[in-house]
């Protein structure tokens, strides 16, 4: 099948690695596995504890209430990729990444973003729901945000990784997040809840088995591709047991 406007000139498969819950540290040391390996791959995925991912440049204590993430038993973690802290919540989330050799890509950052979320988006719209991309790196559904994402580039190859948002507790982030008095004026909770939504809020009850579906359906249609359910390889298995260890270190999450 030929798709036009598409680099494939053939239906190209693509793994799929539909993974079970895991903490904040495997998470991370999977994505960044992945992007080591540099094999076309669509992950899916969720966090258990609930989480929060800092961006690469930020300072943990700055963006972080940590005495609040001790007490109500939340993971924080570093990731690889830029961008702000994000409360990654057990049950109201499905996290995607997307790894591809940056030659599978556009070149320019904001043309690859724009064909990564605009297949998420294609895939919301198998729900039900008008959602489109969003500059830099955020999907929107009337007018507000429902994912965001983040990327990076390394080892020749390409990292986006981002959530897609089933529910929201903005109370909850709102506690474990540090929000200068400031961004409290300016983005308060009533203002933030008026520009995030998720899809419970949206379309109602959403079923996680439908949501994954639609994801997939959207990543292949919007890329010309075939998505294999696989599995992580031995070589990755074992970079994934070394990275974790990096991820869970003080070292790495407070360098900043």
């Amino acid at each position: 099948m030929i798709f036009t406007g598409s680099p494939f000139t053939h239906m190209e498969k693509w793994r799929l690695l539909l993974h079970s819950s895991q903490d904040a540290f495997t998470n991370m040391a999977i994505d960044e596995t992945l992007l080591i390996s540099g094999k076309p791959t669509i992950r899916l995925y969720k966090w258990k504890p609930s989480a929060i991912s800092i961006g690469y440049f930020q300072g943990m204590k700055e963006e972080v209430n940590l005495d609040a993430c001790k007490k109500a038993k939340v993971d924080v973690v570093r990731r690889i990729s830029g961008g702000g802290a994000v409360f990654h919540d057990r049950e109201g989330e499905i996290t995607y990444s997307l790894v591809a050799p940056e030659k599978m890509l556009p070149k320019n950052i904001l043309a690859s973003c724009s064909k990564i979320c605009s297949s998420i988006a294609c895939g919301l719209g198998h729900l039900g729901l008008n959602a489109e991309f969003s500059p830099l790196n955020d999907i929107v559904a009337g007018g507000k945000k429902i994912s965001g994402s983040a990327q990076t580039r390394r080892y020749g190859n390409v990292l986006q990784h981002g959530t897609i948002l089933l529910d929201l507790d903005t109370n909850l982030m709102f506690s474990l997040l540090n929000v200068s008095d400031k961004k409290i004026e300016d983005k308060n909770i009533d203002k933030a809840s008026k520009r995030v939504t998720c899809l419970r809020e949206e379309l109602g009850s959403v079923d996680k088995e439908e949501v994954t579906k639609a994801l997939i359906k959207g990543f292949e249609e919007g890329f010309g591709i075939e998505l294999v359910e696989g599995k992580t390889d031995e070589k990755e298995i074992e970079r994934i047991d070394e990275l974790r260890e990096k991820y869970a270190s003080r070292e790495w999450n407070f360098k900043r």
